[in-house]
């Protein structure tokens, strides 16, 4: 059974980088645990929490909610960037 906290990680809604986050434990668990190796997977992680906290940050600024825009929203979000 999964706590309320691992639970929100999984959610796809509330959790933007679950992707990012599975692939970086894979790469640590294939690696066995060797940092070095998994580096662009930690580096995808960090920039994929940067750009959704600055999405985050920019709605709250202009009083949208919710802050976290859910997982279809950011889907076409990230189509419209290209």
């Amino acid at each position: 059974r999964m706590s309320r906290h691992a639970k929100k990680l999984r959610d796809h809604d509330i959790n933007p980088c679950v992707a990012e986050t599975d692939a970086t434990t894979k790469c640590m668990n294939d690696n066995n645990y060797n940092k070095d190796l998994c580096t662009d997977y930690f580096l995808k992680y960090k920039n994929c929490r940067k750009f959704w906290h600055e999405i985050m940050m920019q709605r709250k600024r202009s009083g949208v909610k919710p802050e976290m825009p859910p997982a279809e929203e950011r889907k076409k979000i990230l189509e419209s960037m290209g």
